[in-house]
């Protein structure tokens, strides 16, 4: 479907080639103050054409609002917001009217609709994922405001090529010693400071997004090899959000990181998705992996992290952080040996501007979808909050099902 959210509702339409796409949001609290330029931030640092990195297409991806707002001001109803499509080039796709592309939609959006958009990806391109970052800097914009939310996504990985806080050591590798129980490079020090401290505007610096200067030069000599070679090369981008209250997330169906999940798999290209420690915390026993609690400023916190500012499902007030796979591009310019959709074999040699590397532009559309299911969860827990203060008090219940108070030991 094309709607994401429970109250805090996202709605995106539009194909690559039609004359518009867009978003309507749903669930927007009265009152926030809101402009054009407030979304213009992030659909710039998503539009095509930003470097050599990306592809040419030449987009400019200007934001009209059409509902919603008034004198720069949310009024509580849907939101409108329309970006014209401008350089489309239909006629670059016309090898695929006999040719589904090898690893793109063509072939499963035709055999499920039994039509499919003539031109382009369709809902597949990723010029859909603008109503989705359009509708995320809304979301940001009321969480930063309210709750000082910070959400800071940046590239990690592109083909083989890691920061280095992701680089595999001996005792980690695979193969390597098998007895040992460390995980040394999985939440190193420096990997936490980073979570704690970047920014966009350091993800910005360079046109890979990675905050590392020697990895991201690397990464563009790997990126740009492939371009070159008509080729394409995969990546991964992480995200870490910062300042979320705790208590979010809705066991057991709709948990805070099945949330995260669904929200970042949705987006194009996507392959796989980990939270916290994510694969690599299955190397490492439970005595090392637990995160004990400390009193932090005032309230209860984690010394460490592995958990990902999430357990059992509900947010605990610590950074989450999570990272997500993307693909290599499945449209390439190579020619490819493969079949018509009647079955006759052939050659397949792709036209049209794509990019060689996606991970660079996902950012901010990880970003969106990050702060989309802040926003929608933070609705959701606080309309129960507020739904249980209406209640008179209950005085009746044993110590050991309330939250105790400061000072003041649980019964065992």
């Amino acid at each position: 479907m094309s709607t994401f959210g429970s109250l805090f509702r996202v709605t995106t339409y539009g194909e690559s080639h039609c004359a518009s796409v867009g978003a309507i949001i749903d669930g927007c609290p009265p009152g926030l103050e809101l402009s054009a330029a407030d979304v213009q931030v992030q659909l710039s640092r998503r539009r095509p054409g930003q470097s050599n990195l990306t592809t040419p297409r030449d987009e400019k991806d200007l934001v009209y609002i059409q509902s919603g707002i008034e004198q720069g001001v949310t009024l509580g109803t849907p939101i409108g917001l329309l970006v014209k499509n401008e350089d489309q080039r239909p006629k670059d796709y016309s090898e695929t009217d006999l040719y589904p592309r090898p690893s793109h939609a063509d072939y499963t959006y035709l055999t499920k609709y039994g039509i499919k958009a003539s031109s382009g990806g369709g809902r597949s391109s990723a010029r859909e994922t603008i109503g989705r970052v359009a509708a995320g800097a809304i979301a940001e914009r009321y969480l930063k405001q309210v709750y000082g939310i910070e959400i800071v996504a940046f590239v990690s990985s592109v083909g083989k090529i890691h920061l280095p806080a992701h680089v595999a050591t001996p005792s980690t590798a695979p193969n390597g010693n098998q007895d040992s129980d460390e995980a040394e490079d999985a939440l190193t020090p420096e990997f936490r400071h980073l979570l704690a401290t970047i920014t966009r505007e350091e993800v910005d610096k360079h046109p890979t997004r990675c905050p590392h200067l020697e990895t991201a030069e690397l990464m563009t000599k790997r990126i740009i090899r492939a371009k070159e070679a008509s080729d394409s090369i995969g990546g991964t981008v992480t995200c870490v959000i910062r300042n979320v209250p705790a208590g979010l997330g809705e066991p057991v169906f709709d948990k805070f990181e099945a949330k995260l999940a669904h929200a970042m798999l949705s987006i194009p290209a996507t392959k796989a998705f980990e939270v916290g420690s994510g694969f690599k915390g299955t190397e490492v026993p439970g005595s090392k992996h637990n995160d004990p609690f400390v009193l932090k400023d005032g309230k209860l916190g984690t010394s460490t992290n592995w958990s990902g500012g999430i357990q059992g499902g509900i947010t605990n007030g610590e950074d989450i952080f999570f990272r997500i796979g993307f693909k290599s591009p499945a449209t390439i310019s190579q020619p490819q040996y493969t079949a018509q959709y009647d079955g006759t074999p052939g050659t397949l040699a792709a036209r049209g501007r794509h990019d060689p590397c996606v991970v660079p532009r996902a950012v901010p559309i990880v970003e969106a979808m990050a702060a989309i299911v802040v926003m929608d969860q933070l609705l959701i827990q606080n309309a129960r909050k507020t739904a249980a203060s209406l209640l008179p008090p209950i005085t009746t219940l044993p110590p050991t099902m309330v939250m105790p108070s400061k000072g003041k030991e649980v019964p065992q």
